[in-house]
């Protein structure tokens, strides 16, 4: 769990640095609001299309290569987009990171159901990894772009070497003798309850449009509410992210004391005063909110992760897809829409919207049931 969830953090800086890049393309490029979130809308659109399919193959097939593989792709992808000064080609090695980080998905929450045993507070760790890569991001994109500029992007690709080491070496520490279908059940829990995971899908992609919007603007608008320059930027992106990686980790500690529906229910709940802070509040004490916010965003989301692989026993590969996945990415087609309000209003006014979705995510899920934990006996013996 610890190679898998620092490797985790590898890949997951490429899903922060992409909307880490977004106010230095602003300054460097001259994009406009919409055009940013295009940036953010090409790493988002093509991972959720082809995140689903990543997820059927989990389930048919172990993969456990596909892991450094999508690593690096992720990595490279980024590393790139900084050198060209084309806007579809930057649009296109964004895309490419975006595949790599929808590749390792589904394969790595699969694997790390397995090794954490069913554990929500595991699984929360394993969550914190992606977490503190979103964390990191804002720092080595600011670091490096705002030291040499853009044309210095390819340094960012150094976390997706380093991960893609780290990747092989948990393969090869759990390297067994054994063929690469999956013909075993996955496990011995019962059946797939189809119609309350499609509920709890719909539910976390009201939370991930709400994180992905503040995600690609929090820079621009803390610029704009605090003052200064893409420091400010850059402090307001960290806070979120930071805010994120500690509520992952409470996430699992309240769960296993109140429950993980419940938990999920009062996180939903508390985000939306939480996310009007960020919005309307201005000065320094913007920072708090954004914490708050990110933290209560966060706190159900390793929870959505563990709740789906339950609703879809005999699916893990297609559950960790959706829930770790395709439903954050989703999140990032929404960013033109907000980007292109903003060109035609402010800022403000086009992040206002997202204050009721935590109302619609809670409306979605307040009459699911827990479901049954899942029996990894027969998987861990077979070594999956």
């Amino acid at each position: 769990m610890t190679l898998l969830s620092i490797g985790h953090a590898c890949v997951d800086v490429y899903q922060g640095a992409v909307a880490a890049l977004v106010p230095f393309f602003v300054v460097e490029r001259s994009y406009t609001y919409a055009a940013a979130a295009g940036v953010v809308l090409a790493a988002s659109l093509l991972s959720s299309v082809v995140q689903p399919f990543f997820g059927v193959l989990a389930d048919r097939w172990r993969m456990p290569w596909l892991l450094p593989i999508s690593t690096l792709a992720g990595g490279v992808g980024v590393a790139l987009c900084g050198i060209t000064h084309h806007y579809w080609l930057t649009l296109a090695l964004v895309a490419v990171s975006g595949v790599g980080v929808a590749a390792y998905h589904p394969e790595a929450a699969r694997v790390a159901r397995i090794a954490s045993r069913g554990s929500d507070t595991a699984m929360g760790w394993f969550s914190l990894g992606g977490n503190l890569g979103f964390a990191t991001a804002p720092l080595l994109v600011s670091a490096v772009v705002a030291t040499w500029g853009l044309a210095a992007s390819p340094l960012l690709v150094l976390p997706a070497l380093a991960g893609t080491l780290l990747c092989v070496a948990a393969l090869r520490s759990t390297k067994r003798p054994e063929s690469s279908r999956v013909d075993a059940p996955q496990s011995t829990a019962g059946r797939d309850d189809w119609s309350s995971f499609i509920r709890l899908s719909g539910a976390v992609m009201c939370r991930s449009v709400v994180f992905a919007g503040l995600g690609t603007f929090i820079a621009l608008h803390a610029q704009q509410r605090i003052g200064g320059g893409t420091g400010v930027g850059t402090t307001a992106l960290f806070v979120l992210y930071l805010g994120g990686a500690v509520g992952t980790v409470a996430g699992g500690a309240l769960a296993a004391r109140f429950g993980r529906l419940r938990v999920v229910r009062w996180s939903y709940a508390l985000s939306v005063p939480a996310v009007a802070g960020v919005v309307f509040v201005p000065g320094l004490t913007l920072l708090l909110f954004v914490a708050l916010s990110s933290a209560c965003l966060y706190v159900p989301f390793s929870l959505h992760i563990t709740l789906g692989q339950d609703y879809l026993p005999l699916h893990l590969g297609t559950a960790g897809g959706v829930t770790l996945g395709l439903t954050v990415s989703v999140g990032g087609i929404a960013s033109p829409l907000i980007g292109g309000l903003a060109d035609m209003t402010s800022l403000q006014t086009a992040l206002t919207p997202l204050i009721p979705l935590p109302v619609l995510g809670w409306v979605v899920i307040r009459s699911l049931r827990e479901p049954a934990r899942m029996e990894l006996e027969a998987d861990s013996r077979s070594g999956r």
